[in-house]
């Protein structure tokens, strides 16, 4: 237990350093990107400080797989280097043993990235997207909640405010729909219910509709109109309804069930949300996976030669199946895999993978 407690601290250790330098660097770099980027808006230096730590998360977030296979790589290395190594294995310790400790390390930090960093990084999406769109001067057109989907319209004259039961796959259909407008002082003027509402080239085209002038009408019932059809403009286009859910990595796990049932009474399609929750509980294994990869190219004696080919390899093949961890998601977004197969399999094969090299290093 000695030997697993010093493995595990010296791998927290090591993975701890390289973390804190890629923070530091990553904050570096989206801190001249924002500065670029906001150039002309009229925001301070402590604003766009406080937005590259806000977005920092979220690249940090997706890179902690690198993370883990660079602090691999840096533990067996000097582990070797010092002949520790050679040690451990003089005394009986096999490969397997001598990585119980290492995996398990990695496989806490995959739960602690899950279930505490997810919701961090959510939230602090969240609040980027916020701070950003309001520096640009836009806003996000769509809410999903329990009573239904909301979307807003607005324009010069004023703001529309539209509620639906439930929507088509990309929301230009919606069905027992509400639109409340409102004058450009804030002031309720009309309200328009239907049965359904269909968004055509820059209008809303409603039927079984029925209207209410609200402005300055002490019994807008009185004055109520019956219409089959009615036309109302709208500012809005499939892509923008479709870019207002944002990204999955925007809702905390925690909250991902709720929101893809939500989708779904809504009518919206989940698919791309239930990959991403599948490929989130998948994350521990997944960067097991990355340890298993490091070790099993550095898991030798350093006097062999060739350590900086092996290293070379070792990185080469965690980009592969990195590679194919994201495309097995967009396959699994598109609808081509299963979810489960989509999120599950590329972690479960890097350690099949990274197995079978290291029992043949082993046992030849």
């Amino acid at each position: 237990m000695i030997l697993h407690r010093y493995f595990a601290t010296r791998f927290f250790r090591t993975f701890t350093g390289l973390a804190l330098v890629f923070f530091l660097i990553m904050l570096f770099v989206d801190l001249v990107d924002q500065l670029r980027r906001y150039a002309s808006a009229d925001a301070t230096f402590a604003d766009l400080l406080i937005l590259s730590l806000l977005n920092i998360p979220q690249a940090f977030y997706a890179i902690l797989p690198l993370i883990m296979i660079l602090a691999t790589i840096a533990l067996f290395i000097n582990l070797s280097r010092s002949s520790e190594m050679v040690v451990t294995r003089a005394a009986g310790r096999s490969a397997l043993k001598t990585l119980l400790a290492p995996l398990t390390v990695a496989f806490m930090i995959g739960i602690f990235g899950v279930g505490v960093l997810n919701p961090i990084v959510a939230a602090t999406s969240k609040e980027y997207e916020t701070r950003s769109d309001a520096l640009r001067g836009n806003s996000s057109v769509l809410s999903i909640g329990s009573s239904g989907l909301w979307l807003r319209q607005g324009s010069a004259q004023g703001q529309t405010v539209i509620r639906a039961q439930s929507a088509n796959l990309d929301g230009t259909r919606l069905t027992d729909v509400t639109f409340l407008t409102f004058a450009a002082d804030g002031s309720p003027s009309k309200r328009v219910s239907a049965a359904s509402a269909d968004l055509v080239t820059g209008a809303w085209v409603l039927r079984d509709a029925k209207s209410w002038d609200l402005a300055g009408v002490a019994t807008p019932e009185a004055g109520a109109q019956l219409q089959s059809e009615l036309t109302i403009q709208s500012t809005l286009t499939p892509d923008q309804i479709r870019d207002s859910f944002g990204t999955p990595s925007s809702i905390p796990i925690w909250e991902l069930p709720a929101f893809i049932s939500r989708l779904q009474t809504a009518g919206f399609s989940a698919q791309r949300h239930l990959v991403w929750f599948h490929t989130e509980l998948a994350t521990p294994i997944f960067l097991v996976a990355m340890v298993l990869i490091g070790a099993s190219f550095t898991l030798r004696h350093q006097r062999g030669g060739r350590t900086g080919l092996m290293v070379m390899f070792a990185i080469l093949l965690a980009f592969v199946i990195y590679f194919i961890r994201n495309l097995s998601e967009v396959l699994g977004e598109n609808g081509q895999l299963p979810v489960l197969l989509a999120a599950w399999a590329p972690p479960f094969a890097a350690i099949g993978i990274s197995m079978g090299f290291l029992l043949h290093n082993e046992d030849g």
